[in-house]
């Protein structure tokens, strides 16, 4: 049997929406509030109603060109540090309050730093009131005469509304009175709120203008607060538990012995059949006044979280939702109750958004759940900023990027409204201080971006189609029947006044037979006469009777208006001095009300400070125990710190006393070598003496020599280790290896000649010099002029000769020496290893030209010094550059030390 393949359930298709091809950027309006100090430095000037220009402070680094940075921004309108809380209404506000009672939605939000006047601007303050209030103030002044009965109009759980009729509404009101339910009752008007009484003064009132009079309306207000990524129903009341910890109506857990803190339950964002998102879960409550939505709003601001930073004492620490919803159903045709139909009611809500401030941990020092409550509040700030980038891009360069509502609840609750469900506009709020410089122009960017933003204008609703004007005819009927009623002195009952005259016509003696059928019958007519007198006079003593019967009403009547009028007059005294009472018991209500409101206020403001003495107590305590950890860690520390100095002294002594040693022992070492050099140079002289002195010497036919020749200077001594030695201190470098006796004076071959075959690299630019010392190669080194990879091939060494000016003008002329080997990849290379300088030199003075021992025998021995001085300066400037001489500037000596030739 095969089983049937189970298909899901096919997504209902959204309700096309008319589309509308008129869009409206988002409105940013900027709003700045006063310094908390008179001299402190402000970084914000007002240059118009729609630009502020930001300096910046003193401390900041100037730019390229030397002068501080200046920014200008502009906005739908710029409200300075003496606007009003009224302006500010009728100027963002009233538009969006007149949009909804013309169903239409609506979303205002605050924006800024923490402590720059958000809450302020939405909330307000006694004698000030903000955004909030108005607006409720306007919407019931506008429908408070056509609302609804409480319960005709009920909201469900997939937000959309059901009508209900008169029994059903009036059985739902006595079941919500009469039974606990855990959701809030409509509050009572008696019970106002001492922050909000006196918030509005009554000539600041207004009403909306085209009001539709043929529908009946109802309010709902629902208040949320979006908490660490979590939404929380700031109405909700859950029923006591004694097991759970509960949170106190000051917006603070209550903790139980032993146990930890349990927030209220979370709730979830859902789509409804419109695909429009809504809380689900959330208490809705219906509210028929200002007042009551005021104790409403106040019930749940109490139970919002704030906490004491560095930058605000009461700064939020979550964002609060405050949401208007206006039901708006028609009348029926009679004008008299409202049209059965669902379908026929119109929705719309207005978002009163208050978000919490972004601020820097570096400023705030929060710590634990303060950090991690800004780290949230940042993130979401940030996802509202990429949201509003990617709209920005998706409208201005074509393109489709997905936008990241989801990534944060606020944006994702708030998404329809920037898909075209209603009018976005946005109070930036600035604090002028120098202190929020920086944050504040991050604020400013992310609203100069926000208005390129267009949102599509919504539509109007359709609207029904029954006769316009039904209430007001249906008011005037009534009015008319009343007036007429009222004329004819109530309702006539006609039955009763017909059996009064039956009994009357009764009480009459009756007609006798009056049927003649004689002409001379003369019994029936005197017999109809007798009884038409005796009724007649029947007929007269009942005039008599009522006559007189009148006359004691009338005289009766008369006493009784005598005595109306005389209680009237007594009537109006007695109102006069009610009135007078009257009087006095309102304006002792008056003071009675004013005295509770102030006791009230007094005491919400002695639970305020209660708590932040609280807060400022336990911070105390933390500070003093991490002050205590710190003084016990500092003590330790600088013991520590004892114990290492003392230790490091003694290794500072051990270290200098073993350094001495070591710098004594290598003195001694380098002066024994340097004296050692010295011997070897003195011996190098003494050859080179000897080899100049032969060659001065005749040939067997030459002249004999010089009997006055001064003899040779004693051989200088070599110093002697023994002699010289320091006791106790061994030199490092070894000893010298002695030289022969003097070599044959024939011509020096350069160190290059060997068994090698040698590349001898000459370029074609260089000098031929006859120097005394030239180097030998070889007959087999091959000869180039530039490079040859074909000679490094046949060759194993390799030798360039470079020329150039010396110092003194002289040319110099250098050998650079070098191995030749193979590489991996089949070439050849070159490893430089000694470089050799041949330099000559003229000598001035009369010792320049070479003297002979033949000349001036008085002399001799003068002549015979200068002689070899002369040709040894020559030849030392031949002797090549051993490793570790100054090669010069440019030049680098990778070769190795040669041997020593004995």
């Amino acid at each position: 049997m095969i089983r049937p393949t189970k298909h899901k359930t096919p997504r209902r298709a959204a309700p096309k929406k008319p589309s509308s091809n008129q869009k409206d950027p988002v409105g940013v309006y900027c709003r700045v509030r006063p310094l908390g100090v008179e001299d402190e430095e402000c970084c914000i000037e007002v240059i118009s109603n729609t630009t502020i220009q930001l300096h910046a402070p003193d401390g900041l680094k100037a730019n390229r060109n030397g002068e501080f940075k200046e920014t200008q921004y502009s906005f739908k309108k710029v409200f300075c540090i003496k606007t009003s809380q009224m302006e500010l209404f009728q100027d963002v506000a009233k538009p969006l309050v007149d949009d909804l009672i013309h169903s239409k939605n609506g979303l205002l939000f605050t924006y800024g730093v923490t402590g720059s006047g958000k809450t302020f601007t939405m909330t307000g303050s006694p004698g000030q009131g903000g955004l909030l209030p108005r607006s409720l103030d306007m919407i019931f002044n506008s429908v408070g005469p056509y609302q609804a009965k409480r319960f005709v109009l009920k909201t469900d759980d997939k937000n959309g509304m059901e009508v209900q009729n008169q029994v059903d509404a009036l059985l739902e009101r006595q079941k919500r009175e009469n039974q606990p339910t855990v959701v809030p009752k409509t509050p009572s008007r008696q019970r106002l709120d001492p922050e909000f009484a006196d918030m509005i003064n009554p000539e600041e009132a207004c009403r909306a203008d085209g009001v539709d009079e043929d529908s009946s309306y109802s309010v709902f207000v629902s208040y949320i607060e979006i908490y660490n990524n979590y939404i929380y129903d700031l109405l909700e009341e859950a029923p006591y538990d004694p097991i759970k910890p509960k949170w106190n109506g000051g917006g603070t857990p209550q903790r139980q012995p032993n146990q930890e803190f349990i927030p209220p339950q979370s709730k979830l964002l859902r789509e409804d059949q419109n695909h429009n998102m809504y809380v689900a879960g959330c208490t809705e409550v219906e509210v028929k006044s200002t007042e009551e939505a005021f104790e409403v709003f106040w019930r749940g601001q109490k139970k919002r979280r704030i906490a004491n930073t560095q930058l605000n004492r009461e700064s939020s620490r979550s964002h609060s939702v405050f949401i208007i919803k206006l039901a708006q159903a028609p009348l029926d045709a009679d004008g008299d109750n409202i049209l059965q139909d669902k379908n026929q009611v119109s929705v719309s809500q207005l978002c009163l958004v208050d978000l919490a401030g972004s601020e820097r941990t570096s400023r705030t020092r929060a710590e634990g759940s303060r950090l991690r409550e800004a780290g949230n509040i940042n993130q979401s700030l940030m996802t509202l900023r990429t949201c509003i980038e990617v709209l920005r891009e998706n409208q201005m360069c074509g393109t489709n990027k997905m936008v990241p509502y989801r990534d944060s609840k606020v944006t994702h609750l708030f998404k329809n409204y920037f898909d075209g469900e209603g009018k976005v506009r946005m109070v930036v709020c600035v604090n002028p201080k120098a202190d929020d410089y920086e944050e504040t122009m991050l604020v400013m960017r992310f609203a100069e971006m926000t208005q390129e933003v267009e949102v599509a204008r919504p539509v109007d609703r359709p609207i029904c189609g029954l006769a316009a004007g039904r209430r007001q005819k249906n008011q005037a009927f009534k009015d008319e029947l009343s007036r007429r009623l009222e004329e004819r002195g109530g309702p006539v009952n006609t039955e009763s006044t017909q059996s009064v005259m039956h009994q009357l016509l009764q009480n009459l003696p009756p007609l006798p037979a009056s049927e003649i059928t004689d002409p001379h019958d003369d019994v029936t007519l005197p017999r109809l006469i007798e009884v038409l007198e005796k009724r007649h006079k029947i007929r007269q003593m009942m005039t008599q009777e009522y006559n007189r019967a009148a006359d004691m009403l009338k005289s009766m009547l008369q006493e009784l208006d005598s005595s109306l009028v005389s209680k009237e007059n007594l009537i109006q005294d007695q109102r006069g001095q009610l009135g007078e009472k009257d009087k006095t018991l309102h304006s002792q209500k008056t003071e009675i009300d004013r005295l509770e409101k102030k006791s009230k206020m007094l005491e919400y403001k002695i639970e305020i400070l209660q708590k932040t003495t609280n807060i400022y107590e336990d911070d105390k305590r933390t500070l003093q125990q991490e002050l205590e950890s710190r003084e016990q860690r500092l003590q330790r520390e600088q013991t520590e710190k004892r114990r290492m100095e003392q230790r490091m002294q003694g290794m500072v002594q051990d270290t200098k006393h073993k350094w001495e040693k070591e710098c004594e022992r290598r003195v001694c070492a380098k002066q024994l070598e340097m004296q050692n050099k010295l011997w070897v140079k003195d011996e190098k002289l003494k050859q080179l003496k000897a080899i100049v002195t032969e060659s001065k010497t005749p040939s067997d036919h030459g002249p004999a020599p010089d009997k006055h020749q001064r003899p040779a200077p004693d051989k200088p001594q070599r110093p002697s280790r023994e002699r010289d030695r320091v006791p106790a201190k061994r030199s490092a470098s070894p000893s010298p290896v002695p030289t022969g006796p003097p070599v044959r004076a024939v011509h020096r071959r350069s160190h290059s000649a060997g068994g090698e075959r040698w590349v001898d690299h000459k370029p074609s630019s260089n000098v031929e010099l006859d120097t005394v010392m030239q180097p030998i190669l070889g007959s087999n080194a091959i000869k180039v002029s530039a490079p040859s990879e074909k000679a490094l091939a046949k060759c194993d060494k390799y030798m360039l000769t470079h020329q150039d000016v010396a110092s003194d003008g002289e040319i110099q002329t250098k050998l650079i020496k070098g191995e030749v080997f193979k590489t991996r990849g089949g070439g050849q290379a070159v490893q430089f290893t000694d470089i050799e300088t041949l330099r000559q030199e003229l000598p001035t003075g009369p010792s320049r030209k070479r003297r002979s021992s033949e000349g001036n025998t008085a002399q001799g021995g003068d002549r015979m010094e200068g002689d070899w001085t002369d040709v040894e300066t020559r030849c030392s400037m031949a002797v090549e550059m051993r490793a570790g001489s100054n090669l010069g500037p440019g030049y680098q000596h990778h070769g190795h030390q040669k041997r020593r030739k004995p």
